[in-house]
């Protein structure tokens, strides 16, 4: 049974890396699925009968106009799932060697972007009095990663944005929890050599279950925070990272 049927589906960065593997998860549940990159994902929006809107998450005027394109063919929006993020390229480095240029960058993204999509999603959402926002975090807020600074901690902000908008939205039956990965391989991270070869034998050795994680083992917990099962979820994190934070 299609658990998502007819349901519109926004997801940023959904053109490439895991936030593909979760259009096409969504999509074959039955959602319309909306693939909102700065990369082109018009071929995969055709495949996947979905919709493709060009945005700079980290452009509030732009993400505003992606808004208005999705309300204009489908006049609702459902699930809004925030995975658009700066990770795989970004250079394995300790925090003093760190560029305040690049600190700002991954902030623009990771966090004003994530805030951007709500900002402009939950008005919609509260009009409807439904809806489900998913913000992809990662489990190293909870362990803490060596030289990725930036990246845990625009992470870290986005967990705290969730319990605030969970408190905010509830009254609306709006539903906004994180789903939280650990190291998974998909095709972007494995183009960075470095970053990899830096962390995976230390996170597979910290995993109840001793493997690697891929794109695919994402697919259950992403489309039960969607789906009508997680209804009286909110505020909450689900790791899925085989283990590795266990608490």
């Amino acid at each position: 049974m299609a658990r998502l049927k007819d349901k519109v589906c926004i997801v940023t960065g959904g053109a490439v890396g895991i936030g593909k593997t979760y259009c096409q998860a969504l999509a074959a549940q039955g959602a319309l699925v909306v693939v909102v990159d700065i990369a082109d994902g018009a071929a995969l929006a055709e495949q996947i009968g979905g919709l493709f809107v060009r945005a700079d998450i980290s452009d509030p005027a732009t993400v505003a106009s992606c808004v208005a394109q999705v309300m204009e063919k489908y006049g609702r929006i459902d699930v809004l799932v925030n995975n658009a993020a700066l990770f795989s390229k970004l250079p394995v480095a300790r925090y003093d060697e760190i560029d305040f240029d690049l600190w700002d960058q991954v902030m623009a993204v990771n966090i004003r972007g994530t805030f951007a999509m709500c900002r402009a999603v939950g008005p919609v959402m509260e009009g409807q009095a439904s809806g489900k926002i998913i913000n992809i975090t990662s489990g190293t807020v909870n362990k803490g990663m060596p030289n990725m600074l930036h990246y845990v901690t625009s992470k870290g902000a986005i967990t705290a944005m969730t319990r605030c908008l969970s408190r905010e939205l509830g009254g609306a039956n709006i539903c906004v929890n994180n789903l939280a990965p650990g190291l998974i391989l998909s095709d972007s991270i494995l183009k960075n050599a470095d970053h990899v070869a830096d962390t995976e034998d230390k996170v597979i050795a910290s995993r109840a279950l001793r493997r690697h994680g891929y794109p695919e083992d994402l697919i259950g917990g992403l489309v039960f925070l969607a789906s009508s099962d997680s209804d009286f979820m909110t505020g909450q994190t689900l790791a899925v990272d085989g283990g590795s934070i266990n608490t």
